[in-house]
């Protein structure tokens, strides 16, 4: 049983047909969000033509909800696909992390952070 499934329906901010939003519940920025799939799918690779091609416009959704409240400088979007790539839910669900100037001392780099050391460059 996927622990999405038992999300509160008051902590649903938006639902269509195919996923629907929430704020992280451990953010790692104000207005930290996440798109999850309305069936379980273990990652986006699993997901179907139909859902990948829907998930650009959840993601604009999303990016207005977090605007309604914050202004981010920026925005990392993050999917962790396979236990080695630090998935913890095998549940499809896709990142959308607002960044803002200064949250961090020198973000160049990004994702690539991912492995320590690699973000250099």
């Amino acid at each position: 049983m996927s622990v999405f499934l038992e999300v509160p329906a008051e902590r649903i901010l938006y639902r269509d047909a195919l996923f629907f939003i929430i704020r992280d519940g451990y953010p790692v920025s104000p207005g930290h969000t996440l798109i999850i799939s309305n069936e379980v799918r273990p990652d986006y690779f699993a997901l179907t033509r139909e859902e990948q091609l829907h998930l650009p416009l959840v993601l604009a959704q999303a990016k207005l909800l977090i605007e309604q409240h914050y202004r981010p400088d920026g925005y990392n979007i993050g999917m962790n696909c396979g236990a080695a790539a630090g998935q913890t839910v095998p549940h499809f669900h896709c990142h959308l992390i607002p960044r803002f100037e200064g949250d961090m001392d020198n973000p160049r780099g990004g994702v690539r952070h991912c492995i320590a050391g690699k973000g250099y460059y």
